[in-house]
């Protein structure tokens, strides 16, 4: 048992090392969080590094795109030159800006790329277009790839900030909209770095907190993390990290245990616990020792409801009632990893699924950043897509990743939710983000 904070009994010797161990490792890692917290406002945390802002840049082959990220940077990140169709596939590039902090770039082929290669070139510059926070779309022309592009972003509420570049040569505006733009002139930079600050939308760089709206200072919260196979060496987790950086945000105390330490970590409690969170593959033997009165989720289901689409979630879940023989189910994780025989998107969650609802369930995976358009078998054959936690990943790169899902109707869900039906606590472990 690991805890931070008062109420603890004695431990042995073997015990107290564990303890002390654990308690250097998280004090180091404190030290590097707080100095970047902002206690006098809890409802709002900075991202981290993993959840970088991305600013895409679109546009026709020599519009100067790669031009314009060297022109921000300061640097030589992407090739230049005057062929077309340099650009191949979407370049990303971190760079720190003043008063949002740092942000990826990502410089995408051209629009209007040609043949059979330019058309996939062109597939991935759509597919990096759903995934940004801002798109620049750079023209020297406006006409139908550049109204393509425009449409599609009011369609999907994307902001985008049209950019009329080698505006030396050709100073007439071609949008009503367009920030007359040339690289050769390095006093409009401050002017263009404004310019994205204004269209970057907030909560692309700011989100809201965790659990702030339901744990406040001085509240305790136990965290449950299973440590088996699949578990790193050495370190937790980022669910895990994420949910305690947020706790130390607000003031509460957090109390890490494994699944067969949790009775003894609640007896040794003077109170119950203001909310549990466990990981969710240990949701069974959870629920059965937690009290019904003490609030229980997953780290899943934390994140997915800051991801958004959390009601989406809680709608599509349902449907794994309704699954019948031979139904196929799409399981996505947006990161990649090594894997074990206690995976839980290749092993755990489908054996779940086909014990829960004794059905001969077909479980298919694309991890990673793959299109989902560019799967196969085709979503049509799909009677649900659930999605990993997504803790590596944006707000926005997830929405983005089951948009095709969601536009052909589809239900999605969630690796926690699902797994939550599937161990019969699905009510209880959303009851109180519903409250």
């Amino acid at each position: 048992m690991v805890g931070f904070g008062q109420g603890f009994g004695e431990v042995n010797v073997g015990h107290f090392y564990n303890f002390v161990c654990v308690s250097i490792f998280f004090r180091n890692f404190a030290v590097r969080t707080l100095v970047r917290s902002t206690p006098q406002n809890t409802d709002i945390v900075s991202k981290g590094n993993e959840l970088k802002p991305r600013i895409g840049l679109f546009g026709r082959r020599n519009a100067g795109k790669s031009s314009l990220v060297n022109y921000l940077t300061g640097q030589s990140t992407a090739i230049v030159s005057d062929t077309p169709g340099t650009t191949t596939d979407p370049v990303r590039k971190s760079m720190e800006i003043g008063g949002i902090g740092p942000v990826v770039l990502v410089d995408t082929a051209g629009i209007d790329d040609q043949g059979d290669l330019g058309s996939q070139r062109v597939e991935k510059t759509i597919a990096a277009l759903a995934e940004v926070d801002l798109a620049l779309l750079l023209f020297t022309q406006w006409g139908e790839p550049e109204e393509r592009i425009e449409h599609w972003c009011n369609q999907h509420g994307t902001p985008l900030l049209p950019i009329q570049t080698k505006a030396d040569l050709s100073p007439q505006p071609r949008h009503d909209e367009a920030l007359l733009m040339t690289v050769k002139d390095p006093s409009l930079r401050d002017t263009l770095i404004a310019h994205i600050r204004l269209k970057l939308p907030e909560t692309a760089w700011r989100a809201t907190s965790l659990l702030g709206d339901i744990v406040a200072a001085g509240d305790t919260v136990v965290l449950v993390t299973p440590i088996d196979s699949s578990a790193p060496e050495g370190r937790m987790i980022l669910p895990q990290v994420q949910v305690l950086r947020d706790l130390m945000d607000l003031h509460a105390q957090a109390l890490f245990c494994q699944p067969q330490e949790l009775a003894r970590t609640l007896a040794s409690l003077r109170e119950l616990p203001r909310l549990v969170v466990t990981d969710s593959q240990a949701f069974k033997s959870v629920a059965e020792t937690v009290p019904d009165a003490v609030p229980l989720t997953s780290f899943s289901v934390v994140l997915a409801r800051q991801k958004g689409l959390f009601d989406e979630y809680l709608r599509g879940t349902q449907t794994i009632g309704t699954l019948r023989d031979g139904d196929r189910v799409l399981l996505l994780e947006s990161c990649t990893h090594n894997v074990t025989c206690e995976d839980i998107g290749r092993v755990k969650l489908p054996a779940a699924l086909r014990r829960a609802t004794g059905k001969d369930i077909q479980c298919d995976i694309i991890a990673g950043n793959t299109p989902l358009s560019a799967h196969r078998p085709p979503l049509a054959d799909y009677r649900l897509v659930i999605q990993c936690g997504g803790c590596v990943i944006t707000r926005q790169q997830v929405r983005a990743r089951l948009l095709p899902a969601l536009e052909a109707g589809l239900p999605v869900s969630n690796y926690g939710l699902a797994l939550a039906w599937c161990t019969g606590i699905f009510h209880r472990a959303t009851k109180i983000f519903k409250q």
